[in-house]
């Protein structure tokens, strides 16, 4: 087997990872954000006499994983290692995914708690 058809030595797939690397990197830190504001939103909503349920934790903890997501690709991009960037992307993709997922159920608590 040639260099060039291992799927590590691949420079398409190395094109590839950086892309997500590079896209995951901004869209994750500006969702801290938005989670970050969402905990204030809630917080500022049990001044007013409503009850956040869960859904702070979960944007908490969603925070965390986008925080995650970004230094994951940030550290992709910045080593030269493809093994590392593979490695490094992955858990920023497999984190991004699993925030978004977390976001989603955060959405669904909000919505459920302030209707109900």
């Amino acid at each position: 087997m040639n260099n060039s058809s291992h799927p590590d030595r691949d420079p398409r797939r190395r094109v590839l990872d950086e892309r997500t690397c590079r896209m995951i990197c901004p869209i994750a830190a500006g969702m801290v954000g938005v989670c970050l504001t969402g905990i204030s939103l809630l917080h500022l909503g049990q001044i007013n006499g409503r009850r956040a349920g869960l859904a702070d934790d979960l944007l908490a903890f969603d925070a965390l994983c986008f925080l995650v997501a970004t230094l994951a690709s940030y550290i992709a991009l910045r080593r030269g290692d493809h093994r590392r960037l593979h490695h490094m992307e992955r858990i920023a993709d497999t984190t991004f995914i699993a925030a978004m997922l977390t976001l989603t159920v955060a959405c669904f608590d909000i919505t459920y708690t302030l209707t109900g």
